[in-house]
Order: structure tokens, then C-alpha cells, then sequence
């Protein structure tokens, strides 16, 4: 793929004017693969790994020489962006042909047509890890200014992932926590009823949703929702 040179001060603008509600973490990291690739001088193709659990995976990528030589790297357990994201900090292979590191992993990659490879930590989220990955289809491709950029746009793309996963995040809690709070209520609503309508106690009422609910095979909230709608469809 040609280099498509994008200004970097427009690369840091447009990740700054990320909006968290309209922008999945899918969607920027496919945008920061893409912009890498056209601000870095020398990239020919990026990458970007990111590890969950102890589990690595390309989240996203520009081409599918990126994607093989990664996925190598996590077949094998080893390799320039796991080592990125597990040390996070910046590897450098300037001549992959002549590199013996990961134990043979840089001469095929040589052979795959990368000749060198640049690979940044991304410190994502306390659980998550990640690196970006900038691929050079000759040996020497990135030089000490190329190396300084894809630092900083690194920072800069680790700040906006960090951001939206974190958001993203506690929508969900805040989802399951809204359900949790109406299974809660619709469950009380229904002891109620069975309480008014056998004269017993809390505790007895919820021994008659749960009996029903293992002999149903259905679950507590759906009997008590069931219970509850009943009563209400009642004339």
C-alpha cells in the first residue's frame, strides 16, 4: 500500500476530537491503524495488538502482512509487539534480515516481505494491554524522527482508547445495574402479592418463587414479572 502522507498534528486533532458516544473501540482502533499508516514515514503497514487476560489479538489492521506476522507472534508466544505490550515500551527491528531475537520470528518476517518493524506499547486499561505495530517494507525505515512520532502518537491513541473503553465500560455496569435494580423490584412486588395472598413472610414467599422458578426452569424474575402481570391484567 503507498504512502498516503497525513500531517500528524492532524492525526493528534482528530483523535482529541473523539466523541466517546458515537465511537466504539473497534471503530478507533481502526481509525488509529489507518492514520498511523499514513502519518508514520516508512510504515507500510500497522497493526495494533491488544491483550486481554493474558490473551493477545489484532484488533486492527491495515493489511494482511500486519495480521499474519502477528498472529505468528501469538502462535509462537513471542515476538516485537508481545514483548511491546508485555514491558510496554518501544522495540525496534531496523533490519529484520539480520535480527535473531524470538527465535526466527524477525527472518520470517524478512522473508514475508517486512523489513523492518516498529512496535509501541499502548497501556490501555488496568486489564487490557496493547501495542502498535508499524511494519516497513525495507530494512531501515524508521529513523530516530519516525521512532519520536510513533511514540507520541501512541500517547496519543492509548489516552483516546483509554477513554472510550472506560466509557463504554460504565455504560454496561450502569446497564446491569438498572436491570439489577428492576429485577429487584419486580421480585418484591411479587412476595408481596404471594404474602398478601397466603399470609406469610418475606422469607416463605421467596421459598414459593424459587420453587416454581427450579420447577419451571425458569428464572426468579420471570416468575415474579409473570406474577406481577397477572395481578395487574386482572379486571
Amino acid at each position: 500500500m503507498p504512502y498516503d502522507p497525513m500531517d500528524p498534528l492532524a492525526v493528534f486533532a482528530e483523535l482529541g476530537r473523539t466523541k466517546l458516544i458515537e465511537t466504539s473501540l473497534d471503530d478507533l482502533l481502526n481509525r488509529v491503524a489507518s492514520m498511523a499508516r499514513r502519518a508514520l514515514p516508512g510504515a507500510a503497514e500497522v497493526s495494533v495488538t491488544l491483550v486481554r487476560r493474558d490473551v493477545p489479538y489484532t484488533a486492527a489492521y491495515t493489511g494482511e502482512l500486519a495480521l499474519k506476522l502477528d498472529e505468528r507472534q501469538y502462535e509462537h508466544h513471542r515476538g516485537p509487539c508481545l514483548q511491546a505490550a508485555a514491558e510496554q515500551k518501544t522495540i525496534s527491528v531496523p533490519d529484520t534480515a539480520t535480527d535473531s531475537r524470538w527465535d526466527g520470528w524477525a527472518e520470517r518476517a524478512a522473508a514475508a516481505g517486512a523489513g523492518s518493524v516498529l512496535s509501541v506499547g499502548l497501556p490501555v486499561h488496568d486489564d487490557i494491554s496493547g501495542a502498535l505495530n508499524i511494519y516497513g517494507d525495507r530494512p531501515g525505515a524508521f529513523d530516530h524522527d519516525s521512532v519520536t512520532l510513533a511514540q507520541s502518537l501512541a500517547g496519543y491513541a492509548a489516552v483516546a482508547l483509554a477513554n472510550v473503553h472506560l466509557y463504554h465500560h460504565t455504560n454496561e455496569m450502569v446497564r446491569h445495574m438498572q436491570t439489577a435494580m428492576e429485577s429487584r423490584a419486580v421480585i418484591e412486588q411479587a412476595k408481596g402479592i404471594i404474602m398478601a395472598e397466603r399470609r406469610c413472610n418475606a422469607d416463605d414467599a421467596f421459598a414459593v418463587l424459587t420453587t416454581i422458578s427450579q420447577n419451571t426452569n425458569r428464572k426468579v424474575r420471570d416468575v415474579a414479572a409473570a406474577l406481577v402481570s397477572g395481578i395487574r391484567s386482572q379486571p
